[in-house]
């Protein structure tokens, strides 16, 4: 396992020094309570982070389900807000005004991206929606359509967009090359452009490949890590994938339960569990 480890950092090395690349260190979160929210320490001017229980389902609710769902134990929510691998394409309640009434109720919003899906996605139904020839072209443009899908529903600069990339075989050496451009360099136009680059993925594949160009000294890489390892107990610190030190303070999320039902306010949505510590949207 070490020296499988030690090649796949040495790959990654060779291929940030053909690109010219030099170190860039990213940072993360702490436990478990749920203070106020506040500036995330060693984040750009104005990035506000929450620490608590999250979850996130694929159709963005209406206002009356969100009210009621102040009944869970929940305080933040995902949203698929954009990108063409969206599975829910059609959100007939996400706007504007949508973001600004959960605001008022209390609510912290994660933005969710769902651009091309790396060329080794492993998903059947993410295939017809995959990186190009072109990645470090392809990333930069879907960054600003990121940006700018974000400003219309009234995201702020200095929010988090997460690009979410679905489980992919990362060992394979060119489809991580492939999707590593295409990562880095919509986290370099997203920043560009006044906002956070936070990155989605199964632990065991890009949040492995993610970390393991961390080590390797790869720029340009995601603020904020949000790792899905279901069947768990929900834990910011302790996941295998990344060392303790990665992204870190307040720029972790953990996935640690998909596709479960519950009902809060007479309401029962399926939805995805999360335990976080990491920027949320400022809404304008």
């Amino acid at each position: 396992m070490r020296i499988r480890k030690m090649i796949i950092g040495f790959v990654l090395v060779l291929t940030a020094l053909a690109m010219d690349l030099t170190a860039s260190p990213p940072g993360a979160a702490s436990d478990r309570s749920t203070p106020p929210d506040r500036p995330a320490a060693g984040a750009p001017a104005g990035v506000t982070t929450f620490r608590g229980w999250a979850f996130d389902t694929c159709l963005t609710q209406s206002t009356d389900t969100m009210r009621r769902w102040r009944d869970s134990k929940y305080r933040a929510v995902g949203v698929y807000y954009g990108g063409r691998g969206r599975a829910c394409k059609r959100q007939p309640h996400l706007n504007h005004a949508w973001m600004r009434a959960v605001k008022e109720m209390g609510w912290r919003v994660l933005p969710v991206y769902v651009g091309s899906q790396s060329p080794c996605v492993v998903a059947k139904n993410k295939k017809h929606v995959r990186i190009g020839k072109h990645p470090w072209e392809q990333g930069k443009k879907e960054g600003g359509d990121a940006v700018r899908a974000a400003k219309a529903i009234g995201v702020r600069q200095h929010s988090p967009l997460y690009l979410d990339m679905e489980a992919y075989t990362y060992r394979k050496k060119g489809c991580a090359a492939t999707t590593l451009s295409f990562v880095r360099s919509w986290d370099r136009e997203v920043r560009r452009l006044g906002y956070v680059p936070g990155f989605y993925s199964s632990a065991d594949s890009g949040v492995r490949h993610m970390e393991a160009a961390r080590l390797a000294g790869v720029r340009d890489l995601p603020s904020v890590m949000w790792f899905a390892r279901w069947h768990t107990k929900p834990d910011l610190y302790r996941e295998p994938a990344l060392a303790g030190d990665a992204w870190r303070p307040a720029r972790r999320i953990h996935q640690y339960a998909g596709n479960k039902k519950e009902k809060h306010g007479g309401r029962t949505l399926v939805i995805d569990r999360n335990l976080m510590h990491a920027p949320v949207a400022r809404i304008g």
